[in-house]
């Protein structure tokens, strides 16, 4: 039986990464959701500009989206 990593496909979530690129990608994601209305996480109303309440959601946004692909 082949280990889990090998038989998962390689879009290089497996690929270590340093810690500077991490966040960016995870701002990258973050900036490509549109803005509603309302905070992506909690649903706190918000102006039609901004995405996220505070850095705690975006956080918990992104850690939410790690573990839900």
């Amino acid at each position: 039986m082949e280990p889990i990593q090998e038989s998962v496909p390689d879009d290089g979530a497996g690929m270590p990464r340093s810690g500077a690129a991490r966040p960016a990608t995870a701002a990258q994601t973050r900036q490509m959701l549109p803005p509603k209305g309302s905070c992506w996480y909690c649903e706190k109303p918000l102006d039609n500009v901004r995405r996220f309440c505070d850095k705690e959601c975006a956080d918990a946004f992104d850690e939410e989206k790690q573990y839900t692909r």
